[in-house]
């Protein structure tokens, strides 16, 4: 229900946004108004809103596959509060060195929950490594995948120019692992032992 929730206030917020620019610009990433008007609320909402509906459905989608299964670990690790907790930790951690990057740069904004859709997912991936992901068309491994999302993402964080946060993506997907580790250690010998037993599904 927790996934169902969020993915609901998600796309309610976001389609208001997208025809109201005041919204938009009230609740996005604006360095200067949490340094100037201590405005903190920012390194949440921001993962409220999206650039389109290709943004917004993306995220949603993956959110939903993989949010459900990963609600009842941390319902069960943490009580009924455990997942929504791990997403807004998430939209913070991700966002954290982008904002610490960009603080007195009045031009950059960002938004999208992708560094939160992102811990979810290679949480999942600690639980699951060897279960299939959908890329469009192409079926993976989940395993296979997660390297070469980061891959990707390193690269493009570097080359940079195409108006997308990767570093909030590493991030998420940093903090997706590092919280569910914490959280519960016996992920990690347990996600090794997998690695070495493939099993496609």
């Amino acid at each position: 229900m927790t996934t169902l929730l969020i993915i609901l206030v998600t796309a309610v917020v976001s389609f208001f946004a997208f025809s109201n620019r005041r919204l938009m610009d009230d609740l996005i990433l604006w360095p200067p108004a949490l340094s100037r008007s201590r405005e903190y609320y920012r390194l949440v909402s921001y993962g409220l809103i999206h650039a389109d509906w290709s943004h917004l459905i993306f995220n949603m989608l993956t959110l939903y596959f993989f949010g459900r299964i990963m609600e009842e670990f941390y319902t069960a690790a943490m009580g009924a509060l455990g997942f929504v907790t791990f997403y807004i930790g998430a939209l913070i951690f991700s966002i954290l060195p982008t904002y610490m990057k960009n603080r007195n740069n009045a031009s950059y904004r960002s938004l999208g929950a992708s560094g939160a859709v992102s811990a979810v997912l290679f949480a999942y991936v600690l639980l699951s490594p060897w279960s299939s992901i959908y890329v469009f068309i192409v079926k993976l491994p989940a395993i296979i995948y997660s390297v070469l999302f980061v891959a990707y993402s390193i690269y493009m964080d570097k080359r940079g120019g195409d108006n997308v946060n990767h570093s909030a993506h590493l991030w998420g997907a940093a903090y997706g692992v590092i919280f569910t580790i914490a959280l519960n250690p016996a992920v990690l010998p347990r996600f090794i032992a997998l690695l070495s037993q493939p099993r496609f599904s």
